[in-house]
């Protein structure tokens, strides 16, 4: 299995593809990152890849693995990332 894309493989890539500089492709990595970061609130988009949204996770009761001693989880907020069925199929396969 190989390695994960680093950003600056990324941006040699996109530069590549779109004809720019690496330096400007890596701005538009973290420009995209930044907006992403700011609009999760309310859902942020990218088209055939997924979608980042603001879940509401219920307090639950857990367990400590070491000990086995229940305790109890509070309710919190987390960002998750729902993948766009366009990118399963391309990934997967049918």
């Amino acid at each position: 299995m190989s390695k994960a894309m680093s950003k600056s493989q990324i941006a040699d890539h996109l530069s590549g593809k779109a004809g720019t500089t690496k330096k400007s492709a890596g701005e538009l990595l973290d420009a995209l990152a930044a907006l992403a970061q700011k609009e999760a609130k309310n859902s942020f988009t990218l088209p055939g890849i997924g979608k980042l949204v603001l879940v509401n996770r219920k307090a639950r009761m857990g367990r400590n693995p070491q000990t086995g001693e229940p305790l109890k989880i509070p309710a919190k907020r987390v960002v998750k990332f729902r993948v766009a069925k366009a990118c399963k199929v391309a990934v997967l396969g049918k």
